[in-house]
């Protein structure tokens, strides 16, 4: 979803394709009449407390806390927020440091120092929910503090990619007072240090902001309140934009509605943002399951899989099919995958398993959330059963579940094949590749791979020229490819659709694809 090259450029190259030029002229100035704007979506939180969610709840987050280093526009490393200054202060990437602005406090009025920082990292790995961010912190030893304002992280190895996990809204500042050091906070209640404050929660429904007065940030604010509404139907949240109802929508266009947005005629009013970015959809074998824990059948779906056609009839021209973990366009994307399968091919997947003794079709059941990545999954998968089913090598069955319960699911390891989306948590190759493996990782299904975790990724986290760790990652994918637990499908775009007079929306979105709604406004004239 973010613009990614070799050389990480910032996030500002997004391409704007308006589809109607507007009378009135963009403004960064805040009009005398109060802006207030709704935005659709349909990433809906799983839990407003930062301990709790690797997901799409970092949506909201990211406009009501605040982080110590985030992204301002055009940045694509992480720069201070909270913090007036964070640096490495060894000379192996071992300790890291910041120092808080002054003054900071919290939306309910309570001081935001260094306790304040500290509580809020250290419940993150006290808690330790199974799927969240406590994966994260796997480099975090320790947490130190020195007078109001100072806080030190030492690590327990070598980690070049701290500042940007620092950045990652999961890393939420959060008040000692109404958040518990070992339980989440269960009362649909937020207090953070934002631009915006909470004014109210409807779970599954709406999110209301309102300006928060004491935020002391880097953000400028271009309105005074965003309504946030969550739709479990991209259908329904395209016909409110149409109907003038949200100003805006973001995260599960499907590719029709897409489409159907630009081709929408002058008297519509309507435009689409396109971010070109690293978003990416990709199967999980679980090895849990007699079937899936069989490499022979993880390999022949792999060469019986075939994305050209499955992005093509789906997504018509808002994806490209991926052939690695790693996207392209991000340093270390190999095309691992083609490379080893190349065209699909039934002969070749049936003699794949024919090897290993398997000649009857191989049942297996694909699973996947009905309301988190939008309408289209359901046809991708209806595809992928297609394509499946008709080579006589597999019987899939489908079945789906609302992601809260899907999350649930896979988190204790009850789906055979189940389908994940990725939008990554910071621009580094890194997080393409660390989430995934390991005992605890983020799709819930132990992964132990020794090499990687023990020797290729200490060895590219001493390295803080992040584009020269390419031969590393190059070898990480040899490995995954070769034992296929996790299937590449494809490699997405971003499409923001907002009414004419919105802008902003192409400076909305950050290095990790999360909409900052403070950029949005609507245009004022001359």
């Amino acid at each position: 979803m973010f613009n990614r090259t070799r050389r990480l450029q910032p996030v500002a190259a997004l391409a704007s394709i308006s589809l109607l030029t507007g009378c009135g002229m963009l403004s960064g100035d805040q009009s005398d009449t109060e802006q207030k704007l709704a935005v659709g979506t349909t990433s809906t939180p799983s839990t407003l407390d930062p301990a709790g969610a690797w997901d799409g709840s970092w949506e909201l987050y990211r406009n009501v806390f605040q982080t110590l280093v985030s992204y301002p526009v055009g940045s694509s490393a992480p720069e201070p927020d909270a913090a007036e200054k964070c640096s490495f202060t060894d000379g192996s990437n071992k300790v890291y440091s910041c120092t808080l602005r002054e003054g900071l406090v919290f939306s309910d009025g309570t001081e935001l120092d260094a306790a304040a920082v500290k509580h809020s990292i250290d419940r993150i790995s006290a808690i330790g929910v199974k799927g969240g961010p406590s994966g994260l912190l796997s480099s975090l030893d320790r947490v130190e503090t020195s007078g109001d304002r100072k806080i030190s992280f030492h690590l327990n190895k070598p980690d070049a990619t701290f500042p940007f996990v620092l950045a990652t809204p999961a890393m939420s500042l959060v008040s000692p007072a109404d958040y518990p050091k070992s339980k989440l906070r269960e009362d649909n209640g937020l207090t953070g240090s934002g631009p915006y404050t909470l004014a109210s929660y409807k779970p599954d429904k709406t999110a209301e902001l309102v300006r928060n007065p004491k935020y002391d940030g880097f953000a400028e604010l271009k309105n005074d309140a965003v309504t946030i509404r969550y739709f479990k139907d991209s259908a329904v949240m395209v016909e409110a934009l149409k109907k003038k109802e949200i100003d805006a929508t973001f995260r599960g266009l499907t590719a029709e509605q897409v489409i159907d947005l630009q081709d929408q005629p002058k008297e519509k009013e309507l435009q689409v943002v396109e971010a070109v970015g690293a978003e990416i959809r990709y199967l999980v074998f679980n090895p849990k399951d007699p079937a899936a824990r069989n490499p022979a059948v993880r390999r022949a779906v792999a060469q019986v899989i075939d994305r050209g056609a499955l992005v093509e009839k789906v997504y018509k021209g808002t994806a490209e099919p991926l052939y690695s973990m790693i996207p392209n366009g991000v340093a270390g994307h190999a095309t691992s995958f083609f490379d080893t399968y190349g065209e699909p091919s039934a002969p070749k997947a049936r003699n794949i398993l024919a090897e290993a003794g398997i000649t009857e079709p191989v049942p297996l059941t694909f699973w996947y959330t009905s309301d988190r990545y939008g309408s289209a999954t359901a046809l991708e998968f209806a595809e992928l059963k297609r394509q499946l089913d008709a080579s006589g090598l597999f019987r899939i069955t489908l079945k789906h579940r609302p992601w809260n319960t899907f999350q649930k699911g896979y988190q204790k390891g009850e789906f055979p094949v189940f389908g994940r989306g990725w939008s990554p948590d910071f621009p580094d190759p890194d997080n393409f590749v660390a989430p995934f493996v390991g005992e605890e990782n983020a799709v819930g299904t132990p992964y132990e791979t020794p090499e990687i975790t023990a020797s290729l990724l200490p060895k590219t986290r001493q390295e803080s020229d992040r584009a020269a760790v390419g031969e590393q990652f190059g070898r990480a994918q040899e490995i995954l490819l070769k034992d296929v637990r996790l299937l590449p499908l494809w490699q997405g775009k971003l499409y923001v659709g907002a009414s004419d007079d919105i802008a902003g929306a192409e400076r909305a979105l950050d290095p990790q694809t999360i909409m900052q709604v403070w950029q949005l406004h609507r245009k004022t004239s001359w």
